[in-house]
């Protein structure tokens, strides 16, 4: 494998300062597959600085929108024609299936191809001047340097997120991929490099939030922090960059309702329940957690989702018959363990799962069992707190307003979804979530020209689509007064 496991700063790749390393575990099999350098606030600020005299001198900036198009162009390319390597690499990184790793990167692709198409799209506009003879025009601007951080969920596909917008509105960046996940991030910057990328405009610095991202968050060089990851780190961030009032854009997860009416095609949203849980064993922030189903239908819908989770095949995601990994970590198993034991104190019915499984073949890895809770009531942590792992609560519901209010007694608002016949009704309801992104007859579903993020605690700003663009511009108002004449006012 003729990877670069080191950090790219300045145009370079380049060891730790400090000569740290770490190493880098398969979720499967708990095997080191790389070591690579441990950066702390001294690379953090390295490379910023590398930066900040690539964004002020403006070799990228000021290069055409066609040209700058062209080079993100090449990075899709280039990702396409080492898909296979870097789905390898993402599945031996995270535990999950090499198949949806394989998806994965179709649309890492995808994003880079739209957000270069995108790249001389947003030239600016005439507005009318309340002057005769004179010109009032508005201009998008790079922000300037950009700090990007990125969770270890989905380690590529987020960072596509970030990159291609920066790119193609000529800002720099400094990128920190979670520390347990570094290795397609690496394998991209060595893409970028091979693109054309010049040097200073993209940066790796890899190592713990605590150190890289702190430093990242607080320094009064970094004009933007863009990050996807938990409420917790996000409002520390938000706090940290107070220091020179940086632009945010934030993504800080949910806990996702999906309302099943009984009206709904039956199997098809037991099927789409599951696969908006299950998928790389729940460790997705948009997974449709919360099941509220009418209660009419509740009891049936329970069993055929059980029935269902008993046949899942758990195991490597190198095997062709695996539906589900194992998740990220012994310490995030630990949080989900802690999280179904709670469920259980709280009163919730366990319907199934709940435990390690007892395969042998399984017992090296961070494997987890999915697990289904029923009488589940939203004065419930379980039903209030992100588990992120293979783990669903069922509420009931008797009428419409009802399943609106439930979807809607929560401090995140990132996602949900509606599964019905009635297309009036799934309007109504729409209408009333309050959600970044609401689903009918479908859930999990997104593409890059879509906008994605949340309401309330979920986060700020929007990522993918033209939304996702304007989060790496700033808007410039210039006037010129081709007539100037005295004012005479003193």
């Amino acid at each position: 494998m003729n990877l670069k496991q080191q950090q790219y700063i300045n145009g370079k790749w380049v060891d730790a300062l400090s000569g740290n390393t770490r190493e880098i575990i398969n979720p499967f099999n708990q095997e080191v597959i790389a070591a690579v350098p441990e950066g702390d606030e001294a690379d953090t600020k390295a490379a910023i600085a590398a930066a900040r005299k690539a964004f002020d001198n403006g070799e990228w900036s000021e290069t055409p929108a066609t040209e700058r198009g062209a080079i993100v162009r090449k990075i899709a390319e280039l990702i396409e024609r080492d898909k296979e390597e870097l789905a390898r690499l993402e599945s031996l990184d995270t535990g999950k299936t090499v198949e949806e790793s394989r998806g994965d990167m179709d649309d890492i692709a995808g994003v880079f191809r739209y957000y270069a198409e995108l790249a001389d799209k947003n030239g600016g506009e005439l507005i009318d001047s309340p002057i005769p003879n004179s010109i009032s025009r508005v201009v998008h601007e790079p922000v300037g340097v950009c700090g990007q951080i990125t969770p270890w969920n989905y380690p590529l596909l987020q960072a596509s997120w970030k990159l291609a917008p920066a790119l193609a509105t000529g800002n720099t960046l400094i990128m920190k991929p979670s520390e347990i996940t570094p290795l397609t991030t690496i394998k991209v910057f060595e893409l970028m490099e091979e693109a054309g990328v010049p040097a200073g405009v993209a940066n790796l610095v890899l190592g713990a939030g605590s150190t890289v991202g702190a430093e990242l968050s607080s320094n009064v060089d970094v004009d933007l922090i863009s990050f996807t990851g938990g409420i917790v780190t996000g409002k520390k961030i938000m706090q940290a960059a107070s220091a020179n009032v940086k632009k945010l854009a934030l993504e800080l997860g949910g806990k996702n309702p999906n309302i099943i009416f009984a009206d709904a095609d039956f199997e098809t949203a037991v099927d789409q329940a599951l696969n908006g849980v299950f998928f790389h064993a729940g460790q997705i922030c948009s997974a449709g957690t919360r099941l509220i189903v009418e209660e009419s239908i509740h009891d049936e819908f329970v069993s055929a989702l059980v029935e269902r989770v008993k046949k899942f095949k758990l195991g490597s995601g190198f095997d062709e018959d695996t539906q589900m990994g194992p998740l990220i970590s012994a310490e995030h198993r630990a949080k989900v363990e802690e999280y179904v034991e709670t469920g259980i104190k709280e009163g919730a019915t366990l319907a199934v799962g709940g435990s390690r499984p007892e395969d042998p073949e399984l017992q090296n890895g961070f494997f987890y069992l999915p697990t289904i809770f029923t009488d589940c009531t939203t004065d419930m942590s379980i039903v209030q707190d992100e588990a992120f792992g293979p783990v669903i609560t069922v509420e009931k519901f008797r009428e419409e307003e009802e399943a609106v209010k439930l979807a809607n007694d929560s401090v995140y608002g990132l996602a949900g979804g509606v599964w019905t016949n009635d297309i009036p009704k799934a309007e109504r309801c729409v209408k009333k979530m309050r959600m970044g992104t609401v689903w009918i007859n479908d859930f999990n579903l997104y593409f890059p020209h879509a906008p994605w993020g949340g309401f309330k605690q979920s986060g700020i700003g929007r990522e993918l689509g033209k939304l996702g663009i304007e989060e790496y511009t700033e808007t410039k108002h210039i006037f010129q007064n081709l007539k100037p004449e005295p004012v005479n006012w003193f």
